[in-house]
């Protein structure tokens, strides 16, 4: 997702009216999809691979459904079963939303 795709949105698509696809939010989830390419590129995972690693190891969560609208997807995500992130990536995420914390 980047800011020029959120601008191209079509005017029915109900993003439009979600609070995080508008700024300021929409500027700190995309820092956050950054940090987690970031780390995620240091491992060849993808920014969703490292986010559901990162929900899987809440300490609340004891599973995470994702959805795919097709098989592509699915190759973006699938990964996250068995990656793990270190505690040095966890405190890194960790540290993001500290720093940022939801307008």
């Amino acid at each position: 997702m980047t800011a020029e795709r959120v601008a191209a949105f079509p005017k029915d698509d109900w993003r439009r009216n979600n609070v995080r696809f508008k700024e300021p939010q929409l500027s700190r989830n995309l820092k956050l999809v950054e940090l987690l390419r970031e780390i995620g590129r240091q491992h060849g995972r993808s920014p969703g691979e490292v986010a559901i690693a990162w929900t899987l190891r809440q300490p609340a969560v004891t599973a995470a459904i994702v959805g795919a609208r097709n098989p592509k997807q699915v190759d973006g995500i699938v990964g996250a079963a068995t990656f793990r992130l270190s505690a040095d990536e966890i405190a890194r995420i960790e540290e993001f939303f500290i720093a940022n914390p939801t307008p």
